[in-house]
């Protein structure tokens, strides 16, 4: 039996014990269809490789449990937006108080002042606004961007993820180097070739090309690519491309949606980036919708002067719910309580031990598979190199080995993020989860080989 189809008898056994094991969820799926497009309130609900989407009832700390009473342990942890673990009590305490007192009124409220403290404190920029995602802040910032330089052109790098950004959904020729749709994308109609440049990522010869041309707003970056697994900056990468972006007049802005996870005030502040502008989403007010994004006081100057100089009318910039009262307490909660060194300092170490454990596992095992770690945030990649660029990964890529693992760990109480193999550490995980991880990723690669030698 080749590889293919050992990786296939073996997908099918672990489906038929997922039926098995959840008819209540099996059920919930199927009645769904009835009210959601693809049973789900959000169709991303359904980019799980199990037989139906896993319904839960309840979620603390590092774990949930789903509809047919099911206990998991969650690496996955929203796909970043309960990093900090599901509902801390000083987050839950602060939101349940608020929403006895007003939860929207589009104006401010007292703690709008410790809030834009404690975000200079935390990240180190000194002016901030608020929207409800990454999403939208990413293009209330492309805006700004736009407007103070007077440039039309974006540029990103290839494998980049900036949320549902229209001009950021492109995807690079190998081969021509030319900005292309990306076929995934639904309902596209305007040809961001004509105002997005994609760049691979790590490769400082062609950002100076295309900043080179004098007409980039703003290089948008995460400073990893972690949505093709995840892809590290080579060492002075970083340095080198901040200088580039000075020099050519264009802004750096680092969107830490998911970098966050690197240290305290994320991979920015920790390496030391200096970004014009910095937008940190989904984690940083502990999961409740909210989004901020930072900016320097010389920005800020070339922001108001953008604005004051405009007719009067709406901006395209902001939304009537950012920075609601509810997300205010949520956000001041969330950077007093969970933002904080002891925090992280939990995270990073147990990161770490569980980085050891799956390189050793991975070693007896003699695949040829590698880890790669940001702070609290890793990625099992099914290649024997760190990857360099999203091209890199997508010619290593095993899609069917990688649902595997997803199904197989999720069968047995260990959630991983359905998307690529990211695992992320919590303040609430514990050193025993960490070797629950580890136990049922031994028996998975034990199960790999007992599969090869039949």
């Amino acid at each position: 039996m080749n590889k293919s189809a050992r990786l296939t008898a073996l997908q099918a056994s672990e489906r038929e014990r997922f039926i098995a094991t959840h008819p209540t969820s099996m059920a919930l799926a199927r009645a769904a269809r009835a009210h959601y497009l693809f049973g789900v309130p959000l169709h991303w609900m359904r980019d799980w490789p199990s037989p139906a989407t896993l319904f839960v009832t309840h979620a603390q700390g590092a774990r949930i449990t789903c509809a047919d009473g099911l206990a998991y342990t969650d690496f996955c942890l929203g796909d970043t937006g309960a990093m900090f673990g599901h509902s801390p009590p000083a987050l839950a305490q602060a939101i349940a108080t608020q929403a006895a007192q007003g939860l929207t009124c589009m104006l401010p409220s007292p703690r709008a002042l410790p809030v834009g403290e404690a975000l200079q404190r935390v990240f180190g920029l000194p002016r901030w606004q608020m929207a409800l995602s990454a999403s939208d802040a990413n293009r209330f910032v492309l805006r700004w961007a736009r407007a103070v330089t007077r440039r039309p052109v974006l540029l990103v790098f290839d494998g980049c993820y900036h949320g549902a950004v229209d001009d950021t959904l492109v995807d690079r020729d190998p081969t021509s180097g030319k900005t292309l749709p990306r076929p995934s994308v639904l309902g596209q109609v305007h040809n961001h070739a004509d105002f997005t440049r994609v760049v691979p990522f790590n490769d400082l010869a062609a950002l100076r090309a295309a900043l080179a041309q004098g007409d980039v707003a703003c290089l948008l970056a995460e400073p990893a690519l972690t949505n093709f697994g995840l892809v590290p900056p080579q060492p002075g990468f970083w340095a080198a491309a901040r200088a580039l972006c000075r020099e050519h007049g264009a802004l750096f802005v680092c969107d830490e949606t998911h970098t966050v996870s690197t240290a305290l005030g994320g991979y920015a502040r920790a390496h030391g980036l200096a970004p014009d502008v910095l937008v940190v989403g989904k984690a940083v007010a502990g999961g409740l919708p909210c989004a901020v994004y930072g900016f320097t006081e010389e920005l800020a100057d070339r922001m108001a002067a953008a604005k004051e100089h405009a007719p009067d009318g709406h901006s395209g910039i902001g939304t009537t719910l950012s920075g609601n009262a509810l997300t205010m307490a949520a956000l001041e909660a969330a950077l007093q309580h969970l933002h904080t060194e002891a925090n992280y300092g939990h995270m990073l170490k147990l990161a770490e031990l569980l980085e050891q454990g799956l390189r050793e596992r991975i070693a007896r095992a003699g695949q040829p598979w590698t880890v790669t770690r940001l702070g609290a945030r890793m990625e099992l990649q099914f290649m024997d190199h760190t990857p360099l660029d999203a091209q890199d990964v997508r010619d290593h890529a095993q899609g069917e080995l990688e649902a595997l693992t997803h199904l197989y760990m999720l069968n047995r109480g260990v959630l991983l993020t359905p998307f690529h193999s990211m695992l992320l550490v919590s303040p609430a995980t514990s050193e025993a989860d960490a070797q629950r991880l580890l136990a049922v990723f031994g028996e998975w690669v034990d199960a790999l080989a007992r599969s090869a030698a039949e």
